[in-house]
């Protein structure tokens, strides 16, 4: 996949992929995405965090997927890289098949690609100020054109990504020049659920570097063949 770094190009192979899920650091918010997904008919996890481990090859970079179905859905998430002893930030969605996962979590987070922008920042330059990251995405639903807000909040809504990258030991997984991916929870939705939708954008944004990574894709619908 091909990335920029502080204006440079960094190309990198990804061999391994983690996806964490229920990781909200507030109990009040992550019972509350709980809910959400409860209400379409997700079971609640066993404990929280948990790591669900995906097929490295689900990330693209593109700005369109193909979906099977109409039950899928996007979650904004940061996104950490682990390559040559090096730690990045950036920003994924982890697009999932939301009528998969009232049936299995780990193999709804397999179903559809996890669409990745294409800017990485630096672990290390925003360490510092990892809870003042904002986060924002929005979708199109039907046929307007119109971007609706869906997701809004902080990383600090987040477990602290040291916790996640503790938890997770992805970063022992970047061997070889190859590297290493974690998709690291979301946000609840502002209002109306989680929903599907034809569109959706995202943004992660640095207020105190002043700077933004940003990245929209198109959901293909795909016809179910019974």
């Amino acid at each position: 996949m091909q990335f920029t770094v502080d204006g440079t190009a960094l190309t990198l192979k990804f061999s391994h992929c983690t996806v964490a899920g229920w990781t909200g650091r507030n109990k009040a918010a992550i019972q509350h995405h709980i809910d959400e997904l409860a209400a379409i008919g997700v079971t609640p996890p066993s404990s929280v965090p948990l790591y669900y481990r995906v097929a490295s090859g689900i990330l693209t970079g593109e700005n369109r997927i193909e979906v099977v179905g109409p039950g899928t859905s996007g979650e904004i998430e940061p996104f950490l890289v682990a390559h040559d002893g090096t730690m990045y930030i950036g920003l994924a969605s982890d697009h999932t098949d939301r009528d998969l996962e009232a049936h299995s979590v780990a193999l709804s987070k397999q179903a559809c690609l996890k669409p990745v922008a294409a800017t990485l920042w630096r672990f290390d330059e925003v360490a510092g100020h990892l809870d003042q990251l904002e986060m924002r995405s929005w979708i199109r639903e039907g046929n307007s054109d119109e971007w609706v807000l869906y997701q809004d909040g902080l990383v600090a809504a987040i477990r602290p990504l040291s916790d996640l990258i503790d938890g997770s030991k992805f970063v022992a997984a970047a061997t070889d020049g190859k590297a290493a991916g974690m998709l690291c929870g979301t946000l609840g939705v502002v209002s109306g659920g989680v929903r599907p939708a034809r569109a959706f954008k995202m943004e992660l944004r640095d207020p105190v570097l002043n700077r933004v990574i940003a990245h929209e894709y198109d959901i293909i619908e795909l016809p179910v063949i019974s």
